[in-house]
């Protein structure tokens, strides 16, 4: 047995020295790159793959789901957040159908069937251990259906049921109080109509709780619904919120025109604006009644109607009579009876009726008035300076003058140059630069490390490939060139050469290959003979 294997080591040193050091290394190349391919390829399928099973898990949920899957023997991956398992694809479907069957994700609740599905005592509960665990319920219950609405990523409820006491007013006992605090998905805003809709929703859901007994609260602001008797807070709250909106927009509007605008002059990735705007909101109805003149020369409406009476009158003139003397009973100097003879009267009567022109205007004035606005632009200066060109400082300036009194001209104020002038701030700004992005998920270490392995592995390869070519070069320059004598040969090594039949396999071999050689050999074995 050992002279075999010595008889295979010896025939596997013999064809390894028979190889040139291109073929040895063009050898041990192939069995080493074949060597890591079936490496690779053996970690890539028996690799695990994972899916993502559940994801948004409260820190409950997660913790019900991880017991499961310990006892069921199933591995899975917990996000660094703690939100999200994943278990290997092959087990996914499963794993869902399994976790939904028994009901172990509540998403963060507990509802009345989870809480009154078993009793903690073979008699019953008592009476408070069931109030506490109806409250807890109804808690939960309300937070899954405020969970379900579109854009809620999580909330918390604690409702507050009235209590039985012989001090309290019948109406106080009556009447529930609930808080909750949401949390919405990012980039997502309610509006009112949604903000009503969970009040709504709390309200229906819990009996006996009035609506002013709900407060509702999100990312450290309050949500008011709209038919709420709370004042200034609640009735408007949505003409409130439709006023930010329109503010933001009008800001959102200058900025973006005057930026626009600016980038025109000094580039568009060198100038940053900011605009803080004041405007008024309040909504003024006027009616105004107008009468003016048909003929305004001389101030005349159209007749419409004219009514013209003339009267005349001719006859006999009544007598004039009394009691003549001064008697106690008459009056002195008064004449007695008389005849004045013909009489004669003329009576004139005539109406106009005039239409004059009426005109009755309803005003409704904008109550998105500008009553201030103010507007900063910082401008990158041009490469190697660091203040902005005073001719360029000055034209915009006059740029932004000319905006700003535009918008505050229907404010009833009228503002000087330099008022104007105060309302505007141009500053230079300093650009900074940005380190260049690396691979996502990578540290900037890791990656240079990368980048310099790579380059490193590149100039290798080209100092061994321009080595092969200069002593494959040197090679054929040799093989031109006659040697008469050669001082040796390192074809054949006589001093690892075991055996006359090894030996002359190697001559024979020599002289088929390498008949010159061979002479060559030849030649210097009897002369040194």
């Amino acid at each position: 047995m050992n002279e075999r294997l010595t008889r295979i080591r010896d025939s596997l040193l013999g064809y390894w020295n028979r190889l040139s050091k291109t073929q040895k290394a063009l050898l041990v190349s192939t069995v080493a790159i074949t060597l890591l391919t079936i490496v690779i390829l053996t970690m890539q399928f028996s690799k695990t793959e994972y899916e993502v099973a559940f994801q948004d898990l409260s820190a409950e949920d997660s913790a019900a789901t991880m017991t499961y899957l310990d006892s069921a023997g199933i591995p899975y991956k917990l996000s660094s957040d703690g939100k999200t398992l994943s278990v290997p694809s092959t087990n996914a479907a499963r794993v869902r159908i399994d976790v939904a069957s028994q009901g172990i994700i509540q998403n963060g609740s507990i509802g009345f069937n989870k809480m009154f599905g078993t009793t903690t005592s073979a008699l019953g509960m008592t009476e408070n251990e069931f109030n506490v665990k109806y409250n807890s319920a109804l808690n939960g219950e309300v937070e899954s259906l405020l969970k379900m609405m579109d854009g809620v990523a999580g909330a918390k409820v604690l409702v507050n049921l009235p209590k039985e006491s012989l001090f309290a007013s019948e109406e106080d006992q009556s009447q529930a109080s609930a808080s909750v605090v949401m949390t919405f998905k990012p980039g997502f805003r309610p509006n009112q109509d949604v903000i009503d809709s969970y009040f709504n929703l709390v309200k229906t859901s819990v009996p006996n709780l009035p609506i002013d007994n709900i407060t509702i609260s999100s990312d450290n602001t309050i949500l008011y619904a709209s038919n709420s008797g709370e004042g200034f807070g609640a009735g408007s709250a949505g003409a409130i919120q439709d006023n930010l909106t329109m503010q933001r927009k009008y800001e959102s509007d200058i900025e973006k025109s005057v930026k626009m605008f600016l980038g025109s002059i000094v580039g568009a990735d060198k100038v940053n604006v900011l605009v803080a705007s004041k405007l008024n909101f309040d909504q003024v109805n006027t009616t105004e009644n107008l009468y003016t003149p048909v003929d305004e020369a001389n101030m005349k409406g159209i007749e419409i109607s004219v009514q013209d009476v003339q009267e005349s009158y001719t006859g006999a003139a009544a007598a004039d009579s009394g009691v003549a003397g001064t008697g106690t009973q008459a009056v002195p100097t008064y004449p007695g009876s008389t005849s004045n003879g013909q009489s004669t009267s003329e009576s004139s009567n005539k109406i106009v009726n005039y239409q004059v022109n009426q005109i009755t205007k309803q005003i409704a004035q904008s109550p998105y008035i500008v009553k201030d606005l103010t507007i900063n632009v910082a401008i990158e200066p041009p490469d190697g300076a660091t203040t902005l060109d005073g001719t360029v400082r000055t034209n915009i300036e006059g740029i932004l003058s000319n905006i700003v009194g535009a918008s505050l001209a229907d404010s009833g104020v009228t503002y000087s140059p330099e008022e104007l002038a105060a309302k505007i701030k141009v500053i230079p700004s300093v650009a900074t630069t940005q380190p260049a992005p690396t691979a996502a998920g990578m540290s900037p270490v890791l990656f240079w490390s990368i980048i310099g392995g790579v380059v490193l592995l590149a100039v290798v390869a080209l100092f061994l490939i321009l080595r092969r070519r200069r002593k494959t070069r040197e090679e054929e320059l040799l093989e031109e060139m006659a040697l008469p004598t050669p001082a040796e040969m390192p074809s054949i090594n006589l001093d690892t050469v075991s055996g006359e039949s090894q030996m002359r396999k190697q001559l024979e071999s020599l002289a088929k290959k390498k008949p010159d050689e061979f002479v060559n050999l030849l030649r210097t074995w009897l002369a040194d003979e």
